[in-house]
């Protein structure tokens, strides 16, 4: 079995296997790769960032890697990007005049610019068959449109969380794991929607990633609201450090104590 190299597609699409043949090319590299009829662009990234790809057929033929992006390829992918802000337009003009319930996000070239992705969101499904048909008539090229979730949207645009970092999405998450409220309680959060939720109104990305390590940090120590018995007598949980392994208790007879826990 040929060699898997994991290529992410242009800005913002999946990642795919693809065979290097004899290129020495390296994680982070930008290369020209054949995809879907024609030539595409894309980066090198781990396997363990793209887990959907993964699932690839193993029967299904394995593209090329065609070559490392030159400085000349760059430049076009520079200018691809400056089109498809202008694609952006016009496609917004047209959604407008089809009276379509939709939201555009982003628009993308391929490399050799026989494609045109657009990415949109919507509330249900939306029959925009009529609107594909104007603008290959306008761009004289393959066009697909994407409908994506809020999620994705907040990673193309980008933005700070409420940490003052900048998003996880954005900045190096590759694949979204599923978050659930259990997560915010093991860190012992507020529980208060807008405390917990990113930008893109979903619980933030990074209680999943964090989840495992709360638990483990957390083994050992009571719970918040639990009895406990110390050496100073009975009482009640108030709150959990996890990172000091300690707990502040209410004792049955008055008074708050730090008991502090081993490893």
């Amino acid at each position: 079995m040929k060699e898997k190299i994991w290529v992410r597609l242009r800005d913002s699409g999946q990642a795919y296997g693809y065979d290097p043949g004899n290129l020495e090319i390296k994680e982070g590299d930008c290369v020209i790769v054949e995809h879907d009829r024609g030539l595409d662009y894309g980066m090198i990234v781990k396997p363990h960032e793209c887990p959907a790809a993964k699932q690839e057929d193993a029967k299904e033929e394995i593209k090329k890697i065609v070559r490392k992006a030159s400085e000349s390829d760059l430049k076009q992918i520079e200018d691809n990007r400056s089109k498809a802000k202008e694609a952006f337009n016009t496609c917004g003009k047209k959604i407008a005049e089809h009276k379509l319930d939709m939201k555009l996000v982003k628009a993308e070239y391929s490399f050799d610019r026989s494609k045109i992705v657009f990415y949109f969101t919507a509330e249900g499904r939306v029959d925009f068959r009529h609107l594909v048909k104007d603008l290959a008539k306008i761009f004289k090229a393959r066009i697909e449109l994407r409908q994506i979730g809020v999620r994705d949207e907040a990673r193309l645009f980008g933005g700070f969380g409420p940490c003052g970092r900048e998003l996880c999405c954005a900045r190096f998450l590759r694949d979204f794991e599923p978050v659930t409220i259990k997560m915010a309680k093991e860190e012992g959060l507020s529980l208060n929607p807008p405390k917990i939720s990113g930008l893109c109104g979903r619980l933030m990305c990074c209680l999943s990633f964090e989840y495992e390590t709360y638990k483990l940090l957390a083994k050992g120590l009571p719970h918040e609201g639990e009895h406990v018995t110390t050496p100073q007598g009975k009482g009640k949980v108030l709150s959990v450090n996890v990172f000091k392994r300690s707990a502040q208790v209410q004792l049955d007879e008055g008074g708050v104590i730090e008991v502090v826990y081993k490893q």
